[in-house]
């Protein structure tokens, strides 16, 4: 009955205000705001060009109140233009955060979707067979090695003792050592006799050697066989 006569029934509900269309209204009286702003200082402009024109009497200081006036006005436009900037910013902020939440809720939505996947996916495997799959690779792993190194065994080698080798190592090093002086070059080219003088060589076949030496055919002293 009362549904009839409308008694008792509740306000509609307003809905909720949208934020995005908020941001949009302010940015528009932020505009607004900013081109009357613009408009007070194209006036302040001209009034100062037209009282440098002017000297002083009541013209000039007519324009001197209605600078002032211009100037009041500009001010209070600016307060309300950086409060309108404020609050675009402070909901731009909130809007920010909000779609901020909902892409983090979008985000663990398919997170959780992808865990419950998962888990459907794991089900499917057979820990049992993976488990004796790698058994089964290790086993081959360890026979192919077994013949690689089958493969690569060396035949009719001697046992040769550590100590021995190390033996022949040291007087191999000690050889190089003796490789590595050259002092018996010194003393062979002291020892070596002279070469003899150009002027006292006779000639092949000379019946008169110089000091008592013979010479062979080619200019050489000739070495007595014993």
């Amino acid at each position: 009955m009362k549904r009839i006569i409308g008694l008792g029934l509740g306000k509609p509900k307003t809905p909720p205000p949208n934020l995005d269309a908020c941001i949009e209204n302010v940015d528009k009286k932020a505009e607004a705001l900013e081109k009357k702003v613009n408009q007070s200082e194209a006036e302040l402009r001209k009034i100062r060009e037209q009282m440098k024109k002017l000297g002083d009497g009541p013209a000039k200081n007519a324009l001197k109140q209605k600078l002032v006036r211009i100037l009041q006005r500009k001010k209070a436009l600016d307060i309300q233009l950086d409060n309108v900037r404020q609050q675009s910013f402070n909901m731009e902020q909130v809007s920010s955060a909000v779609q901020s939440t909902k892409d983090a809720k979008v985000i663990v939505g398919a997170m959780k979707s992808g865990v419950s996947q998962m888990k459907k996916e794991l089900k499917k495997v057979d820990m049992d067979e993976i488990q004796d799959f790698q058994d089964d690779l290790d086993e081959t792993l360890e026979q192919s090695e077994e013949i690689q190194e089958a493969l690569g065994r060396n035949y009719n080698m001697p046992d040769i003792d550590d100590d021995e080798l190390q033996s022949e190592l040291d007087a191999l090093g000690d050889e190089i050592a003796l490789d590595d002086d050259s002092s018996y070059l010194d003393n062979a080219a002291a020892n070596a006799p002279n070469a003899p003088d150009r002027d006292i060589v006779s000639s092949p076949g000379s019946s008169n050697p110089p000091n008592g030496v013979a010479i062979d055919e080619f200019g050489l002293p000739k070495v007595h066989s014993t």
